[in-house]
């Protein structure tokens, strides 16, 4: 008797742990197969719909799984034709640097990272610009995160080629798209950046430097870019490979504020030394950089939370009411929920069109004219006009498998209740 009543209080109490348990996390997700928003509830990587996945960011507090978005709106599929230095653009910090990259030279890889998808992928998410730190290394020009303007073997990625590549694929593949790269250039062998494009097949995407826009004036439009198929911007730190070999020298044509640590201290926004002022109108791109010196995989969500919209806000008065062009993270899809995709979508939403976001602007309409949108609307859908989206949003390493075990446990007490009947 006692045994039996024994067992009938242990299943009870199990069935008590159970619901808790559901109630708590697994049955608070009141969506699933691809149906969840943004914010809401998930328990897998299949429940958010498309542009979002399953995350959280425990930085912030927030440790259950939740939908996070993943993807930009492309600017130009709302309002097009509009000179290129109108809008902004989201670009990768060390877009090389990738989490897992597979080890090409032999030793254990030590040096930071700061992605954590391919470059197709990222550009397939919406980034438009890519930061390469290029080298000469193994008799080649080499993707390198290293020091004193010296590759080694644990410190390098792969081939420029390589990424090169991939941008070229992307464009052929994207007729209506234009991607920015800037390079971090440590390339001393001649012609040595020419002869990779070149044998990347980029020099056919080649925005020429001679028409390049000095003294501030207007880039040409979006629409005329593509048309002249001058797709590709290039941009390098060295100033003399612009006369050397037609590369554009980066602060020539742009602003920029401090990288590392000093960019992303809160109130803050200070041009880097190479650059000239930020409220200078000789330059008529905006390069905001807003990492931090050493990347965390973990505390990017932070990072992409308020923190990046007050310090865009930020760089927007210090450089006289101009709107960043580019802004330059790590981790780009890791944030407490719209993250970076947000504050973009608000950058060009108040410049194209006057609207709190860009999803709110109406092509053909007056500055200021914008339509109602509710939150659930913000991020791009299956639908979206830009119909090109095709990236994976999931998350490599340890933040992608998240919450897992919970389920498991789930599983076990439902187990041991079946044993006990």
């Amino acid at each position: 008797m006692w045994r039996r009543r024994g067992n009938s209080y242990l299943i009870l109490l199990v069935c008590h742990l159970a619901v808790f348990h559901c109630l708590l996390i697994t049955c608070s997700t009141a969506c699933s197969s691809g149906n969840c928003q943004l914010l809401d509830s998930c328990a897998s990587a299949t429940d958010c719909g498309a542009a979002l996945y399953c995350g959280n960011c425990p930085e912030l507090g927030k440790n259950q799984p939740f939908c996070i978005r993943g993807q930009a709106i492309e600017p130009t599929s709302v309002i097009s034709g509009l000179p290129f230095n109108k809008y902004s653009w989201l670009v990768t910090h060390n877009a090389f640097s990738i989490v897992n990259a597979p080890l090409l030279t032999g030793p254990q890889r030590i040096t930071f990272y700061n992605q954590e998808d391919t470059v197709t992928n990222q550009l397939r998410n919406g980034v438009r610009g890519l930061m390469l730190d290029m080298y000469d290394f193994e008799n080649d020009i080499w993707l390198c995160h290293s020091f004193r303007g010296q590759c080694y073997n644990f410190t390098a990625f792969e081939p420029a080629i390589n990424t090169l590549k991939e941008v070229e694929a992307f464009l052929s593949a994207n007729p209506t798209e234009i991607v920015t790269i800037i390079i971090e250039d440590y390339v001393h062998s001649p012609k040595g950046l020419t002869r990779v494009f070149a044998d990347a097949g980029l020099d056919k995407y080649w925005f020429p430097v001679s028409k390049m826009p000095r003294k501030g004036a207007d880039w040409p439009t979006v629409n005329d870019m593509v048309k002249q198929n001058h797709r590709l911007l290039v941009f390098t730190s060295d100033s003399s490979k612009e006369a050397a070999e037609g590369i554009a020298y980066q602060w020539r044509y742009m602003v920029e504020n401090e990288p590392g640590d000093p960019g992303v201290v809160p109130g803050a926004c200070n041009s880097r030394k190479e650059s000239k002022p930020l409220n200078s109108r000789s330059a008529s791109l905006f390069l905001m950089n807003y990492f931090p010196t050493v990347a965390v995989q973990n505390g990017a969500c932070k990072e992409h939370s308020t923190q990046l919209d007050d310090t865009v806000g930020a760089c927007y008065k210090a450089a006289g009411n101009m709107m960043p062009n580019y802004v330059a993270v790590n981790f780009y899809m890791r944030s407490d929920g719209g993250g970076v995709f947000n504050v973009l979508d608000q950058m060009n939403g108040q410049t194209l069109c006057g609207c709190p976001t860009v999803t709110a602007c109406q092509a053909g309409t007056h500055y200021g004219v914008c339509r109602n949108i509710s939150a659930a609307n913000a991020a791009p859908t299956a639908t979206n006009p830009s119909g090109m989206f095709s990236g994976s949003v999931q998350l490599t390493g340890h933040a992608s498998a998240i919450h897992f075990s919970s389920i498991r446990y789930l599983f076990s007490l439902f187990s041991v209740m079946m044993f006990l009947l």
